[in-house]
């Protein structure tokens, strides 16, 4: 079993940042991928970006590509979302995903509780 805590949200102002951070146990996190995801009201939940194990690639949803960039560090069982320029289309819960070795992407296995993150105008 893998915990996952999110932690980073609140409220900000249009065109303002915000710096997500996920913390997820266990001692082989670097070979974890991991993911952002969203869920706004009345929406389904969408990705956001992914980043691979180790030092891996990214990826991005088209919406939030030059605005946000995922990163992880290995050393503190985290990754992080920076966000910057926020609309308020990016109003949502945010989850944190972790897929182990061995699940097929774009799987993900254990998911945390969510941060509320709010744009405002």
């Amino acid at each position: 079993q893998v915990r996952v805590v999110e932690s980073g949200g609140g409220l900000v102002r249009a065109g303002g940042s915000l710096k997500l951070s996920c913390v997820a146990s266990g001692r082989t996190f670097s070979n974890y991928a991991m993911g952002w995801f969203r869920q706004a009201p009345g929406k389904e939940r969408e990705f956001v970006a992914g980043i691979d194990e180790n030092e891996g690639n990214t990826y991005y949803t088209n919406s939030v590509k030059g605005r946000f960039t995922i990163s992880r560090d290995n050393a503190k069982n985290t990754v992080y979302l920076q966000m910057n320029n926020l609309k308020r289309g990016d109003t949502a819960v945010y989850y944190c995903a972790v897929r182990q070795p061995g699940t097929v992407a774009p799987g993900y296995d254990y998911w945390g509780q969510g941060t509320q993150v709010t744009v405002s105008s």
